[in-house]
């Protein structure tokens, strides 16, 4: 056994969990609680005190499917909930108007994006900022196994000084699967490409600027971007790109979905199973080399789908108890992220260099 196979083993891939776990209040019946949330909380026996949806009939669906107590009829009756800690899961643009009914000093873990643009955003942070709320963003990628393999490597300073970070999908996204998307003015950069900013900016740091481009496809109408090609300007001895294409639907065998990053003294790539298989999805993978070791994989106790979604409901609740010192994504580092998105759509809109006459 190498040096590099025992330290792989030891590796941080889990966020503890709360020692007394609050009961849960979830504001929102769609796919991702459905598939994620619930799940999770079940598994970890976290108590789930009731849901709430505008659309009854999907929040009862949910509470029959995972034996919940209570279906609340409003969400007056969901926010008035006694010691609760509130699961807002709906879509960004609903975000804030929930944040402004709850009672001052609420705890919430909120559903990223944090809003549909800056602008919103900072009226999020406002809002919580108001009502003195413990309010975290639900970025869950940065506790996916991988990712926190990832980070405890980086640390250890096994990779050294980073130089070179890259974010590649070649795949098929069913984005049909999210109706309220249809229509949207943002989609890829929003949606989905914000969880590898906010992952990127919590590894290396702030960029200094973007460069962006964002394409919509034929194939896909109604829809916003869909593909994007994303360069975060780290100055003139780091290269970060992200290259996303979500509509190549020729089959398995080129699609593509990982992260790769290299540092003065070795590298890693990671992939994340579940945007290949969507929901189902791969199992996660992370290998990692260094001047003196071969490619070596790290034995991963779970993927992004579904044990990140463990991370942020436990970091919030360890915060309510004293257990954790600081949020992970507090909304005034998620406002950093939504700063880098909305850098993004500038970009894109402004369009690059004139190409001059020859």
């Amino acid at each position: 056994m190498t040096a590099l196979t025992s330290l792989a083993g030891e590796l941080r891939q889990a966020w503890p969990v709360p020692a007394s776990p609050r009961p849960i209040v979830v504001i929102g019946a769609g796919s991702i609680v459905r598939d994620a949330h619930l799940p999770v909380y079940a598994r970890l026996g976290f108590p789930v005190a009731g849901i709430f949806d505008v659309d009854e009939a999907a929040a009862r669906a949910r509470a029959e499917a995972s034996a919940l107590p209570c279906v609340f009829t409003s969400l007056e009756d969901a926010l008035a909930t006694a010691g609760g800690v509130f699961d807002v899961a709906v879509p960004p643009g609903e975000v804030a108007g929930i944040l402004e009914r709850m009672a001052a000093g609420s705890a919430v873990l909120m559903q990223k994006p944090m809003g549909r643009d800056l602008g919103e955003a900072r009226r999020i942070r406002d809002v919580c900022r108001e009502r003195r709320l413990v309010a975290a963003v639900n970025f869950q990628l940065r506790f996916a196994p991988n990712m926190l393999a990832l980070r405890d490597a980086l640390a250890r300073g096994l990779l050294g000084d980073v130089t070179d970070v890259e974010v590649r999908l070649n795949l098929h996204t069913p984005w049909g699967y999210w109706p309220f998307l249809k229509g949207a003015a943002r989609l890829e950069v929003l949606m989905h490409s914000v969880h590898y900013i906010d992952l990127i900016r919590s590894l290396i740091g702030e960029p200094r600027g973007v460069y962006c481009r964002a394409v919509r496809h034929p194939a896909l109408p109604g829809y916003a971007d869909a593909r994007t090609s994303i360069i975060l300007d780290y100055g003139d001895e780091v290269r970060c790109s992200l290259t996303m294409n979500h509509a190549h639907d020729f089959g398995a065998r080129f699609a593509m979905s990982q992260l790769k990053l290299e540092g003065t003294r070795g590298a890693s790539v990671a992939k994340m199973g579940v945007n290949l298989d969507y929901p189902r999805g791969e199992p996660d993978e992370l290998l990692l080399a260094t001047r003196d070791a071969d490619w070596t994989p790290v034995p991963l106790r779970g993927s992004w789908f579904l044990e990140a979604f463990e991370g942020p409901m436990s970091n919030l609740q360890r915060v309510l108890t004293g257990e954790d010192d600081a949020l992970v994504s507090p909304v005034d580092d998620a406002l950093r992220t939504m700063a880098v998105v909305e850098a993004c759509y500038a970009s894109s809109a402004t369009g690059g260099t004139p190409v001059p006459e020859p």
